[in-house]
C-alpha cells in the first residue's frame, strides 16, 4: 500500500504569525494533528503538531501570544505519494516523528500520520491466518 491510499487530503495550511490558540482551534474543528505553516521568509513550508502546542503550553507560554513560527518545525522530512507506507513508517521512527507532509510536484497534497498507517495496515494485518 503506498502513501497516497492512506494520506489524509485536508491539509490545514495557517501562517507564521497565528497564534498557538489560532491554531489548535484550527486543528481540532477539523479533526487533524497537524498544520502546514508556510513561511516565505523562513524558507518555504514547515510543520505545527499538537505535540509542539502542548509543549509550549506545557512550558507555561500564554497560548494567545506565542506564534506558530516559534514552534514550527522547519527541518522537515516530506514523503511522496508514491512511497510506500513502510518507507513513510520508517522515516517516522527514524525521526522521531507522527505526521509527514506529502508532497507532489513541490506542493503539499497532504498529510499522512502514523494513525493513518494503523488504519491500513490493522484491516490487513486481521485477515492474516493465525
Amino acid at each position: 500500500m503506498l502513501v497516497r491510499d492512506a494520506m489524509s487530503t485536508v491539509v490545514l495550511t495557517i501562517g507564521p504569525t497565528h497564534t498557538l490558540r489560532q491554531a489548535a482551534a484550527l486543528m481540532s474543528a477539523r479533526k487533524v494533528g497537524a498544520a502546514v505553516v508556510h513561511d516565505p521568509d523562513a524558507g518555504g513550508i514547515g510543520i505545527l503538531t499538537e505535540r509542539d502546542i502542548l509543549n509550549s503550553v506545557g512550558l507555561g507560554q500564554d497560548p494567545d501570544t506565542e506564534r506558530a513560527h516559534a514552534h514550527t518545525t522547519n527541518d522537515v522530512v516530506f514523503a511522496a505519494p508514491a512511497w510506500t507506507l513502510e518507507e513513510a513508517a520508517s522515516a517516522m521512527a527514524h525521526g522521531g516523528f507522527r505526521h509527514l507532509i506529502v508532497l507532489d510536484g513541490g506542493e503539499p497534497a497532504g498529510i499522512v500520520s502514523v494513525r493513518d498507517i494503523i488504519r491500513c495496515w490493522a484491516p490487513a494485518r486481521q485477515q492474516v491466518p493465525a
